[in-house]
């Protein structure tokens, strides 16, 4: 799994994009590549969690999408997640 921090400014044209960027997200959270996602409650940012194995196939998803490169929106953190409890825990058997 790989977990994506984003952090925001008021930039008008990160609100305009907003709409397009979470029909993208349901979309991929209905195709089983985004587990969850949504912003911090003070709306300075926000975090993405996809059910993707590297972080090659993390940076396809966000180059698809361009409200990761809209002005107010900065890509904080891109990192691999091994959840030991919880969805995608890799336990074994």
């Amino acid at each position: 799994m790989i977990v994506l921090e984003l952090s925001f400014t008021d930039d008008p044209a990160r609100l305009a994009a907003r709409p397009a960027h979470r029909e993208q997200l349901a979309r991929l959270h209905a195709e089983g590549r985004l587990v969850a996602a949504g912003p911090w409650r003070d709306d300075s940012g926000a975090l993405l969690l996809f059910d993707v194995d590297d972080e090659t196939a993390a940076r396809e998803i966000m180059s698809a999408d361009p409200y990761y490169r809209t002005p107010g929106v900065t890509v904080v953190g891109l990192r691999h997640w091994r959840p030991v409890v919880g969805p995608g825990d890799r336990r074994p058997g």
